[in-house]
């Protein structure tokens, strides 16, 4: 009997996704093939790196100005495994401001410790989200506008920029409740806060004598501090 070829490769591809069955186990119960959830986390890592290596090309050169080449070539791939991650650079840039807007939004959604208060909640908001800003995906999130991405890329981006904004806004009328905090304006204070940690990354570069955890501290005084000297601001509070 002729065996078909094909058939044993497809077969042979079958068991490499697949975890091992008791029965493919060696006499030391160690697998020859790896379980799936091994390959999953190779992948992810994998892919994270793509997007890392776009993210840094994309502010050094410019998204228009950077190829698919050149990001394969920092990562000494070729470019079809490039395109095995994502289905093109409109997508890859998407997916390095969506990495970045969800890392500032990650302490929003983490449930907070008893007994934290709104203000000491802001400050750690802050901290995240200037470290944020100076990573790599710092860039390509306060560019996303300019880029040219299809309407509905932007409108995921919004979606996600708004949750940042409201979120921030909630917190500053819960800070306004609670007497850690106070702002006459929420609305505009979240415009301010924000505008001014996501000029982070229009100045801030790694080798510069400060890092981005210094910088995220420094944000943390300003905001809390302001410009008013500390004792001016007593008197101002006395009867």
């Amino acid at each position: 009997m002729v065996r078909n070829p094909r058939r044993r490769d497809l077969r042979m591809k079958t068991d490499e996704t697949h975890p091992a069955r008791p029965e493919d186990l060696d006499a030391d119960g160690a697998s020859p093939w790896p379980v799936r959830r091994t390959m999953q986390h190779n992948r992810d890592v994998k892919r994270e790196a793509v997007i890392r290596a776009a993210a840094r090309a994309f502010n050094a050169r410019g998204y228009h100005h950077t190829s698919i080449d050149e990001i394969a070539a920092a990562l000494n791939v070729t470019k079809p495994t490039i395109y095995y991650y994502v289905a093109n650079k409109e997508q890859l840039l998407l997916e390095c401001i969506l990495t970045g807007l969800e890392r500032v939004l990650e302490p929003f959604r983490r449930p907070r410790a008893p007994g934290v208060s709104a203000r000491e909640r802001l400050n750690e908001i802050i901290r995240h989200y200037a470290q944020a800003i100076a990573s790599e995906f710092g860039g390509c999130m306060v560019r996303a506008e300019d880029l040219g991405l299809a309407p509905e890329s932007m409108a995921r981006i919004k979606e996600l920029k708004s949750e940042i904004d409201q979120s921030i806004r909630r917190l500053l009328d819960e800070g306004a409740r609670d007497g850690s905090i106070s702002t006459p304006d929420p609305k505009m204070t979240a415009f301010a806060l924000a505008g001014a940690l996501n000029w982070i990354a229009h100045w801030y570069r790694e080798n510069q004598s400060m890092t981005a955890a210094e910088i995220a501290e420094a944000f943390v005084r300003i905001f809390n501090d302001g410009l008013t000297p500390r004792i001016a601001a007593a008197a101002r509070s006395k009867p």
